[in-house]
């Protein structure tokens, strides 16, 4: 971990507080056994180096390659089995502000086109107080949504990378911790990289949801599947509602007939589906921007809202 911290200038990226140098010193903290210390480290992890709906900061690639090496550090957690997990779900929440597909290329090219610029207004941005900086998002140049977008950029430059420390986790002796896995690798292995490795993935993420051994953790594994454009059809039928609904989910399947009555029917009641995972919340990935959006009726009809990118847009 510490060598990632070296080679990165932190003070030169920004997060949602302003500079980021405290960022490698915060997640250092997750390693010891100061449990303020630690209270602090996670929270900045999920509430400072993230955007609203899961979107990235500058700082959000460079934590991301700490978090993968958290990931594999036997002092995280020794205790408590469920932090490891948590790394995870980090991994699939980048994978998601990542996923850019061929638009990356767009932004490379504007990001180039006005290098000097974006840097100037991260410096004056940095240097800046709270209301200044607030002010800057709003200046008209444009230059604040670049930075965001090149900010997504350095993710989707990461998740080869990424895709790599997760993709052993899969198959844990716990298996929420490869339910965790088979949800990041749903969202990272749609970078184009993995495009020939996706069909061995998808057969890997198949057999872990026949595997599985609850609801819960075969419909995350559903929607791993659904957002690498696996077939989850033969779920549509599941005694489960939860996991039908997940199964119909799959931006793949709409038209599908079977799904769509499906999903109808969960559109009468979205309460229904929250609720059939009893006291577990509906799977992970309905924390986060696409998914947590169809929760609703009209989401729950438009499920190809989910395989779409999440544009960069004003800061949040």
């Amino acid at each position: 971990m510490a060598d990632s911290r070296e080679d990165v200038d932190w003070s030169g990226l920004l997060h949602a507080e302003g500079p980021a140098s405290d960022t490698p010193r915060r997640l250092a903290a997750l390693l010891g056994d100061d449990v303020k210390a630690f209270v602090d480290g996670y929270t900045h992890l999920w509430s400072t180096t993230l955007r609203r709906e899961g979107r990235a900061w500058p700082a959000t690639a460079p934590t991301a390659a700490l978090v993968a090496e958290l990931l594999d550090d036997p002092l995280l957690g020794p205790d408590d089995p469920s932090l490891p997990d948590a790394m995870l779900v980090y991994l699939y929440v980048v994978g998601v502000a990542a996923d850019l597909g061929e638009g990356a290329a767009e932004i490379r090219a504007r990001a180039e086109d006005r290098a000097g610029e974006l840097r100037a207004w991260t410096d004056a941005h940095l240097s800046d107080d709270a209301d200044g900086r607030a002010r800057m998002w709003q200046d008209g140049t444009g230059l604040g949504e670049l930075v965001l977008d090149q900010a997504a950029l350095a993710c989707f430059d990461l998740v080869p990378a990424l895709l790599r420390r997760a993709l052993p986790h899969r198959a844990s002796e716990r298996a929420r911790r490869g339910t965790c896995a088979a949800a990041a690798v749903g969202s990272l292995a749609r970078h184009p990289s993995a495009s020939a490795h996706r069909p061995e993935l998808l057969d890997r993420l198949t057999s872990m949801a026949r595997a599985a051994a609850s609801p819960y953790d075969l419909a995350t594994i559903l929607i791993a599947i659904g957002h690498l454009g696996g077939d989850t059809r033969p779920w549509l039928s599941d005694p489960h509602a939860g996991v039908r609904g997940c199964a119909a989910l799959a931006p793949g399947l709409t038209g599908d007939d079977v799904a769509e009555r499906v999903r109808l029917e969960l559109a009468g009641s979205p309460r229904a589906f929250g609720e059939s995972f009893g006291d577990m919340a509906p799977p992970l990935q309905f924390q986060f921007a696409p998914y947590q959006d169809l929760l609703t009726p009209a989401g729950l009809l438009r499920p190809d809202e989910a395989g779409r990118p999440t544009p960069g847009g004003a800061a949040s």
